[in-house]
């Protein structure tokens, strides 16, 4: 059994690199597009169980139109701690393995979580898909589902590796260009108009009439808080 966890944070503080582009409507509602992109993906990769991590009410309810179980947090603690959470539930629930993703990868595909899930060893093995930067971990299967702790912060993806390795196993690598794209900074906005016409969040930014001439600065490669984990953009 293989349990998928998406981690959420509260709708209305998301996506808080895009002030300079969004109003806080436009930016509460690009979340919830790009959440059902990931669901829609998940629900159409046949995974046996997949967690919605979070403690939104708003979440909640949008979760619950897909075929998801609802794991609560009690507080909102950041990316990190809702992971081990789910980690800790998985392993509860006698999975064989555990794959997380971020609920802003809106371009990826059940194709691209089926290839994670079949990259795995039946035994000890973790697989990781880097974010197109190659800092951020934008996914993580790991068999068994506690075989190892994640802790998300740029550069996350060069850790992982390196924390595998000091125990005792080589990770496997997948590079997927749908599941690589997280939507954290406004330039993140031009790939997912020019690349993500067949998803909720691509067309959402379309109608709003992006591609803009707006200006607007490129975020930062690494997160300014030198790799702790503060929830959206810190994987």
């Amino acid at each position: 059994m293989i349990v998928a966890a998406v981690p959420v944070k509260d709708l209305e503080n998301a996506k808080q690199r895009l002030i300079p582009v969004l109003s806080p409507s436009e930016r509460r509602e690009l979340a919830r597009a790009m959440l059902e992109d990931v669901l829609t993906a998940l629900g159409g990769a046949g995974l046996d169980v997949v967690l919605v991590v979070t403690r939104d009410a708003e979440v909640i309810e949008l979760a619950r139109r897909f075929a998801v179980t609802i794991l609560e947090e009690a507080d909102n603690r950041g990316h990190t701690e809702a992971v081990a959470l789910a980690q800790r539930e998985a392993a509860l629930r006698r999975s064989h393995a555990f794959l997380t993703i971020p609920g802003d990868v809106p371009l990826v595909t059940g194709e691209e979580v089926r290839a994670v899930c079949r990259a795995a060893d039946p035994g000890r093995s973790a697989v990781f898909v880097p974010s197109r930067s190659g800092f951020g971990t934008n996914a993580a299967l790991l068999t068994p589902p506690d075989l190892m702790p994640l802790k998300f912060g740029e550069p996350s993806f060069a850790n992982h590796l390196t924390a595998a390795r000091e125990r005792g196993f080589e990770p496997t690598v997948l590079r997927l260009p749908g599941l690589g794209l997280d939507i954290d900074g406004p330039d993140d906005l031009a790939a997912l108009v020019e690349e993500g016409e067949h998803t909720r969040s691509g067309r959402l930014l379309r109608a709003w009439g992006w591609p803009t001439s707006r200006t607007f600065p490129p975020h930062p490669t690494l997160s300014p808080a030198g790799g702790e984990d503060h929830g959206e953009g810190a994987r």
